[in-house]
């Protein structure tokens, strides 16, 4: 492999702190319903692991599918994982950009081969996906999703 598989980008996360407050206020801006707050990181397919060891940490997110690429809200609740962390070191922003892969642990490999270890993994019913530390390199964190079955993006 000498490139990701897949070079579209599929979604956008931004931490925030309020959730709620965070959706009302992009719904309201682009003239969208607020979608559904919802669980992540917090079922029994969960499995997440950050820095390398079990976490329980999860979030409540909001997810606004915007054309080609979906824009997830993530409130952090608990630690430690990449959220609370990002929010604790800089406050709300941009977290990730998002690419679809096939491949998931070849992909962990090419971009860890590059300096880009995996920050946080994990799974839901459905599929899985990892964080990779690649703001050294890229200027943002990567999110790799593998989707086990079609459901949505999330």
């Amino acid at each position: 492999m000498d490139h990701l598989e897949n070079n579209t980008i599929i979604q956008i996360g931004i931490v925030v702190r309020d959730v709620e407050d965070a959706a009302t206020r992009y719904a309201q801006i682009f003239g969208v319903p607020k979608p559904q707050i919802v669980a992540i990181a917090a079922d029994s397919f969960a499995n997440t692991h950050y820095r390398g060891q079990p976490s329980n940490a999860w979030g409540k997110a909001a997810f606004f599918d915007m054309g080609a690429v979906q824009l997830e809200l993530i409130e952090p609740v608990g630690a430690p994982s990449t959220w609370e962390e990002f929010l604790r070191l800089h406050g709300e922003g941009i977290h990730h950009i998002a690419v679809r892969v096939e491949q998931l642990e070849e992909a962990q490999a090419f971009l860890a081969a590059r300096g880009m270890p995996v920050v946080q993994s994990g799974g839901w019913d459905g599929g899985r996906y990892a964080y990779i530390d690649s703001v050294k390199q890229l200027g943002a964190m990567l999110e790799l999703l593998k989707f086990d079955r079609e459901t949505s993006r999330q």
